[in-house]
C-alpha cells in the first residue's frame, strides 16, 4: 500500500513557490577594488606613514627656501663687519632673527646672517655633485650591467682605478690645480672622484633587472636596445641608485665644508659654513659661539639628508617594511 502521507508531503514541498524578491531592497553594491600599486606607489604610501620622512622633508624644504631666498630670513649684510662695536659680541638669544641673534665673529660680521647666506653654497655643492655623479655613474653602470662582456670589463677596471684613489686627498690635489675655487670648480672636483659607488650600485641593479621575465618578453617582441634600456631596465633598477645618491648628498656637503676648512675648497668672498668653521676654530677656547652655530647648521643639514635617505631606503626595499 503506497505511503499517502509521504506523497502528499513531497507534493507540498514541490509546489512551494520560491520567496519573492523585495523590489524595495537595493542590490548589493560590488566591492570596489583599489588600483594595484607598483614599486613607486608602494614606496610613496610607505613614506607617507613615516614620521622620520616628514621631519626630514620639512627640514630640507626649509633649507631649500633659505638657500633660494636668504633675504626673507635676515636683512643684515653677511660681509659687513664692524670691529669697533661688534668684535666677538656674545649671542643675544632673545632677539630672534636679528643680526645679533647668534653673535658676531672675529671680523664683526653677523654669524646669523652668514649662517643663512652660507646655506646656498653648501646646498648648491651637494645637489650639484649628486646630480653629476648620478648621471656619470648611473650611465656607466647602466651600460656595463646591460651589455656585459668586454664593455663591462673595461668600465669595471676604470671604476676600480678611481675607487682606489683616496677621495679627499684626490680632491685636494685636483682643487690645488685651480687658482680660483668657485662653486662649479668644487662641484667638478668632487664629482670627478665621487661617481664610483653609484656606478657599482647601478651596475648590480641592472644585471638583476635584465634577467627578469618582462625584459625577456620585450626582447622577444623585438624591442629596440634604447627602449629596453630606458623603458624596461632602468626604471626597475633605479631604486638603489636613488637611495645611495640621497644619502651621499649629505656626505658631499660635509666634504665641501672639510675642504673649505682646510683652505682648499670655497674661498672668500664666497660664504660657506666650512670657511666660518675654519675661522671660528681659532676662537673655540674663549668664544665657542663663533664655531658652534655654523657647525650646528652643517650637522643639521647632513642629518636631514641622511634621515631622508634612510626613509627612502626602507620604503623602496620590501624586505625592510
Amino acid at each position: 500500500m503506497p505511503d499517502v502521507t509521504k506523497s502528499k508531503t513531497d507534493a507540498a514541498v514541490d509546489t512551494v513557490a520560491p520567496p519573492k524578491a523585495d523590489p524595495a531592497a537595493a542590490p548589493a553594491a560590488p566591492e570596489k577594488q583599489g588600483k594595484p600599486r607598483g614599486l613607486w606607489g608602494d614606496a610613496w604610501y610607505d613614506l607617507r606613514h613615516r614620521p622620520m620622512f616628514w621631519v626630514a622633508a620639512s627640514l630640507l624644504a626649509l633649507l631649500l627656501l633659505i638657500a633660494a631666498w636668504p633675504g626673507l630670513f635676515t636683512s643684515a649684510d653677511p660681509r659687513a663687519g664692524d670691529l669697533t662695536n661688534h668684535y666677538l659680541s656674545k649671542p643675544e638669544l632673545g632677539k630672534f632673527f636679528q643680526p645679533e641673534w647668534f653673535g658676531y665673529d672675529t671680523q664683526g660680521r653677523s654669524i646669523y646672517a652668514r649662517v643663512i647666506y652660507g646655506t646656498r653654497a653648501s646646498i648648491l655643492v651637494g645637489v650639484g655633485v649628486t646630480i653629476a655623479i648620478t648621471l656619470i655613474g648611473g650611465l656607466l653602470g647602466l651600460v656595463a650591467g646591460y651589455f656585459g662582456g668586454w664593455i663591462d670589463s673595461i668600465i669595471s677596471r676604470i671604476t676600480d682605478i678611481f675607487f682606489g684613489l683616496p677621495f679627499l686627498l684626490g680632491t685636494m690635489v685636483v682643487l690645488n690645480a685651480f687658482s680660483e675655487r668657485k662653486v662649479y670648480v668644487v662641484i667638478a672636483a668632487l664629482a670627478f672622484l665621487g661617481w664610483t659607488s653609484i656606478c657599482r650600485v647601478t651596475r648590480a641593479s641592472v644585471i638583476t633587472a635584465k634577467q627578469a621575465d618582462y625584459v625577456t618578453a620585450a626582447r622577444a617582441l623585438g624591442a629596440s636596445t634604447s627602449r629596453m634600456l630606458f623603458r624596461h631596465v632602468l626604471p626597475n633598477a633605479l631604486a638603489p641608485t636613488i637611495v645611495v645618491a640621497t644619502i651621499a648628498l649629505g656626505g658631499f656637503i660635509s666634504a665641501e665644508a672639510t675642504l673649505s676648512y682646510l683652505g682648499l675648497g670655497l674661498a672668500d668672498p664666497t660664504i660657506s659654513w666650512g670657511i666660518d668653521i675654519s675661522s671660528g676654530s681659532e676662537e673655540i677656547r674663549n668664544n665657542v659661539h663663533v664655531l658652534l652655530f655654523p657647525a650646528g647648521m652643517l650637522s643639521l643639514t647632513v642629518f636631514a639628508f641622511i634621515m631622508l635617505g634612510d626613509a627612502v631606503r626602507d620604503a623602496l626595499d620590501p624586505k625592510l617594511r
